[in-house]
């Protein structure tokens, strides 16, 4: 009997064994498909960083395709034409257009007029520090004279401002008054652009016959800026020997006397510290002129007093 129930017995153990794995198998399948690829992937790498060494652990490097790929630079090619037209267009034009030939013109003519203000700038500061001399100026020094108002005014007096001095007398018949009108002109045009900074003096060569109250009447109808100077004999000859100006006045002149009265043309232009600058001639304009005294003005980079 008991040999008779065991292959049965075995043969009903296989089938149970069977079905048992295909269940196993079946639950495995459901499990894999219901189960987060990102979850599946992390809990892979942890397995592998788990059962390997650091050394050997491999970093997962991302797959490129043609959606993900990044381009080497984000920055659209230049030479990028819509049409072959354009394309050949651009080729026969070169690198250069009207644009950058308008831009290359403008920084030309810019740095042109630069240069040349440079260089006339320059120019003019070699001629007032070759003017200053060493030690004693060559043109201007101390003096004593009394103004057409009657006080007293020494070279001090002339410091804060550019001065303009100009050396003549009030019986002169034709050039004291053209240049005295040329030194009106001047004036307006240096006020009118930089301001009160020019003092104008005019020193008198005769001084038998111009006291203050004269030169205060023949001054006031050319400017009421230009400040009249007097003085003795003495004192205006070593204020003329001081700027080197020619004197040729006599010293012992009786009343009623004729005699000739003789001087140099020029304008004495002196900054505002007392020093000489340049001297202005006859051949300067009034236009010229004023330019030139403005053009040392605006170089000043001290203080002026207004």
């Amino acid at each position: 009997m008991a040999s008779i129930l065991k292959p049965s017995m075995r043969a009903a153990e296989t089938n149970i064994c069977r079905q048992c794995f295909r269940l196993q198998a079946r639950r495995n399948i459901t499990s894999i498909s219901t189960q987060n690829p990102k979850s599946e992937i992390r809990s892979r790498s942890n397995n592998i960083s788990s059962t390997t060494r650091p050394s050997q652990a491999v970093r997962a490097r991302p797959i490129l395709t043609k959606q993900n790929a990044r381009p080497f630079s984000s920055t659209p090619p230049a030479c990028a034409y819509k049409t072959i037209e354009e394309a050949k267009a651009r080729t026969k034009i070169g690198p250069f257009s009207w644009q950058a030939g308008v831009l290359f013109l403008l920084a030309g003519a810019g740095l042109t007029v630069y240069f040349r203000y440079e260089k006339a700038r320059m120019a003019r500061a070699r001629v007032a520090e070759a003017n200053k001399g060493v030690g004693k100026p060559l043109v201007g020094g101390p003096f004593h004279l009394t103004d057409m108002h009657g006080r007293e005014f020494t070279e001090q007096d002339l410091k804060g401002k550019y001065s303009l001095v100009y050396f003549g007398f009030t019986h002169c018949p034709d050039i004291c008054p053209e240049e005295l009108d040329k030194m009106a002109g001047m004036i307006d045009i240096v006020r009118e652009k930089y301001g009160d900074v020019l003092k104008p003096v005019f020193i008198s060569c005769d001084p038998a016959r111009d006291t203050p109250e004269v030169m205060r009447r023949y001054l006031v109808d050319f400017h009421k800026d230009i400040l009249g100077m007097t003085g003795t004999w003495q004192e205006v000859k070593d204020v003329c020997r001081a700027y080197r100006v020619y004197f040729s006045t006599p010293p012992d002149v009786q009343p009623g006397q004729d005699y000739l009265v003789d001087h140099s043309i020029y304008f004495y232009l002196m900054d505002p510290e007392g020093d000489f600058v340049e001297a202005i001639g006859r051949n300067f304009t009034v236009e010229a002129a004023g330019r030139v005294i403005g053009d040392h003005v605006a170089d000043w980079r001290g203080k002026i007093e207004k």
